[in-house]
Parts: structure tokens; sequence; C-alpha cells
């Protein structure tokens, strides 16, 4: 989303162009599909981090284009609001000790990006949602400067016709109206891509549906928003009503959110960009020149801008991607329903569990998706976004009996999936001290029913114990949060427990892990 494009008017001329572009899109794109035009297979992934920036105060800063400048590298860009930064990771094979050089241009990068933060009384902050967030920080004025964002907004905000309502009930209950989409910009994620063959696409993706529950159940991030407690991961909940373009009456009739788990496995790529057609109207009908079909028929690759620009504003939490590098298509899966942080371990530890696991359960005889009704990874989904590491899951049974069983998703983690996933990286060829190193930090999350949401909802209620308002202690429970992110600790081994007044250093002790490594 931070490309540049020119905010101009849209008339009904554009929308009917647009349209008809998009269907050539899907028509050549199913060309493309039935002629074998797409890249081989090369184990590719990518990874990118969104990220908050806050004062030493623990508030949130709007100052992204400054830090930026500082900054001036390509691998970080804005995102929707001035108190956001991306950071992009250069696509990588799956092999050898990928998941240690990950780790080490992460630390590099993030370093690097906290010392010019620093420069305008900034800091870099890894989490799902900043905690100490209020509602008047995220408004249209907040965006941040890029016409595309700009047209967005006012696009989304033109088919919902009245303010964007967030009413979530969970911990606590809130609720808060906005004119605008900014709130969107409270959930920070990371996006991780996998460059599969049309072949492989539909396995992929359905894998990646069925294992969506328990990466958030592990990885949940997220329990805060303008000052209440919510779910441990607040983020899908939040994401989808901050985007959610359908009046009551549109939500009434069952018209799908643009924010969506989606209701079905697929057999094809084709099937869920077909999908996004069929269902949503355009948002941005913004017209490309490249003619796609001419294109085709002159034994050329399209850029099919026109189905890319209109996927990117349907938020799947598995979202297809097609792209053309070097004259050649390809397609990606792009799994979205990870958090950003806490730390750089265990951002590495949350990328090798799902392409571990993903690779594994692909190539399953019998597969997990086949036996799982996909209302019930729905369901699980939902679950664990409400209670985290404490969620149960539905999961198939083992053995010829069938049907479902219902098991804590923590056990499910430490007695199936952590084997297969290691089994998965494996497959893909990845250094076996990686693999445990990183795997052990997922175990000992499970073994100890602790991570980031966990910690930042005890480390709060015991700063309310020492004596502070709610707002003092949130401030000071990111601020202690902001401290142990940085000494690179997996988010298991952090203390809850700390003097609250106290804003000395902190050490903490090297983290015992199963395995090498």
């Amino acid at each position: 989303m931070g490309e540049k494009v020119a905010a101009y008017g849209i008339d009904l001329a554009d929308r009917e162009r647009y349209r008809r572009k998009l269907h050539e899109c899907l028509e050549g794109l199913g060309r493309l599909l039935s002629e074998k035009r797409f890249d081989r297979p090369r184990n590719l992934m990518g990874l990118e981090i969104e990220l908050n920036l806050a004062g030493a105060d623990g508030l949130p800063r709007m100052m992204n284009s400054q830090v930026l400048e500082r900054i001036a590298s390509h691998d970080f860009q804005t995102e929707l609001a001035q108190c956001n930064l991306e950071v992009n990771i250069l696509p990588h094979r799956l092999s050898g000790r990928v998941l240690d050089q990950l780790a080490e241009e992460l630390r590099t990068g993030l370093g690097y990006a906290e010392r010019k933060a620093r420069e305008v009384a900034a800091r870099i902050v890894m989490i799902g949602i900043l905690p100490t967030l209020h509602a008047d920080d995220l408004t249209a004025a907040s965006l941040s400067e890029n016409d595309r964002y700009v047209l967005l907004n006012d696009q989304m905000r033109a088919a919902r016709g009245e303010d964007f309502a967030l009413d979530i009930q969970g911990v606590e209950h809130l609720v808060s109206h906005s004119p605008s989409i900014a709130p969107e910009a409270a959930c920070t994620s990371v996006q991780l891509h996998l460059q599969v063959t049309p072949g492989r696409f539909a396995a992929v993706w359905n894998a990646a549906q069925a294992i969506a529950a328990v990466q958030v159940a592990v990885g949940a991030n997220s329990p805060f928003l303008f000052g209440r407690e919510l779910w441990r991961e607040s983020r899908p909940p939040v994401f989808q009503q901050a985007t959610d373009t359908r009046p009551p009456e549109l939500q009434a009739q069952g018209v799908r959110p643009r924010t969506w788990f989606g209701e079905r496995w697929i057999d094809s790529a084709y099937d869920l960009f077909e999908e996004n057609l069929r269902y949503f109207p355009p948002l941005l009908p913004l017209c490309d020149p490249q003619e796609p079909l001419r294109v085709l028929d002159e034994g050329g690759v399209p850029d099919l801008a026109e189905l890319v620009l209109h996927n990117g504003t349907i938020y799947r939490w598995n979202r297809p991607v097609y792209a053309v590098t070097d004259g050649v298509p390809h397609l990606r899966v792009e799994n979205r329903v990870l958090p950003a942080g806490p730390t750089v371990a265990d951002v590495i530890a949350n990328t090798a569990f799902y392409y571990g696991l993903v690779r594994a359960l692909a190539e399953e005889p019998r597969p997990v998706w086949t036996r799982l009704p996909f209302s019930a990874a729905a369901s699980n989904f939902d679950t664990a976004c409400r209670y985290g590491i404490d969620a149960t899951l539905q999961w198939p049974r083992g053995g010829r009996a069938g049907g479902l069983t219902e098991l804590p998703a923590v056990r499910l983690v430490r007695t199936e999936l952590l084997p297969l996933a290691a089994r998965g990286l494996d497959a893909w060829g990845v250094e076996p001290a990686d693999r445990d190193y990183y795997l052990g930090v997922i175990e000992e999350r499970c073994r100890r029913r602790a991570n980031g949401a966990s910690w930042q909802a005890a480390a709060f209620h015991h700063a309310r114990r020492q004596g502070l308002d709610r707002h003092a202690a949130l401030a000071a429970m990111t601020r202690r949060y902001s401290e142990l992110m940085h000494t690179g600790q997996p988010v298991h081994t952090w203390p809850v427990a700390w003097p609250v007044g106290d804003r000395a250093a902190v050490t903490v002790p090297r983290q015992a892990t199963t395995g090498g490594g």
C-alpha cells in the first residue's frame, strides 16, 4: 500500500472501465494458469514487519516521515498512520542457516532504525497494537502523507456512508466510532510470503488456513486498544471493524466483510481471485494503460495491475499474491495472521513454526483440510484470537475413527504440530541447529503458557497493583516492554514484576530452550 498514486476525482466511466479491466485480468490469469507460464519452484520466502513509533514515555509519536528521512533506506516504508513504519526483508531461499540469517538482518536493520529514530526522540516498538494508543491519536489527520491512503480512506468512507464502529467485547468492552479508517493503523503485523507453483498453491493456502488459529494462539501479542483490555489477539476484530464498508443493513443481509477469513477450502489460486471479483466492489478504480489480453496475445506477460490493486483492498488473513519478476509471473501465499514482536527471536520462531508446519501439512497423504470442516477452522481462529495461549481448539482425531476432538492449543502444538514443523523444516533443508533453537522457543511458550499477550496483561495488572492508574499503567508497561524487547530475549523469559518507577537498564538471563542452537 506504500506506492504513490494520484488522488483525483473518480466518475462512472472510470468505474465501468475498471470493472471491464478487472474481468480481462481474471481471464488473463486463467490463461496464464492453463498455459503453465509461471515460475518454477525456488523455495523463496519473504518477510515484512509493521512497526510502531513511540517516545521514551511510551506514548505514540506521529513522525514516520522524519524517521524515514533519517533511515534513508528502501527497506523501510510508510504504513497507514504517521506512527507506523514497515520494514521489508529481501527474499531468501528456505534452506541452510536461513533462520539465523533472517534474525541477524532484522537485528541489524531494526538497530539502525532505532538509532535514527532516537535522533528525533522516537523509539521503534515491535508490537501487535501499541497499548498507549488513544482514539484521538488515530484520525484522518494522522494518516501518512501518501495519496493512496487518502484515496482509500475517501472511497471506504463513501462506501460505508457513516462512521466506522468498533464494538469489541473481551475482558473489557470497547465501543468507539471514527469517521475515517485510521483505527486500522493500530494493527501492526508480520507478513510471511511463500512463493509456490500453481499446482501447489491450493494445498499451501488450505494448510495455512487450517493452522491460522494455532499461529494466533502461540503468537498473540495485541491485548489492548484505546485503554481497554480486549481479546488476547485483538487485531483481527479491530481490523475487520475498522475496514468494514458495510452499513448495518448489509451486515444483517450477510454481505461479506472486506477483512475476511473465507468460507471454503479451495482447489486453485484462481478460486480466490474470482471470489474477490464476485463478492467485493472495487474501491480504487485506477486503470493501468496496459491491456492484459493484448499483451498475452502478443506472447508477453501482463502485470494484471487492476487485479493486483483490487486484491490489495481485500484483507484475507491468507492472501493470494500475483506478481511479475524479470518478466516471469509467480504466485505467493501471503500469511497475515501474526502480530509484530515481541522480539526478533520471537518473530523468527513464529516464522520457523509457520514455514515448517505449512510444508509438512501441504504434503500429508490425508490433508488436514479433508478432515477439518472449514467452519471449524474459522471457529478456531475466532477462539484463538479471544483466548490466545489458553485457547482450546478443534482438531481431527488420529486413527481411523475420524471426527474432531477438542484440545488445549498448547497440547496440540507440543504433541502433534511441533514434530510436524520440524519435519517440514527438514524438508526445506533448514539447518538442524536453527530448527531446534527456534522451534524450542515455541515449545517453551507452550510449556510456560506465556506469550506476548499474556505478558502484557500480567505486566499491566502488576503496574495497577503498584498504584498506577489505567493510563499510567499502560504507559509503564509499554516502556517496560520496549526495554525488554531490546534485550532480544524471547518473551517467555520476561519477568512480569518490576519496580514500576525504576527505569534502570534491564538484564535478562539467557533463556534455555530444548534442542540445539
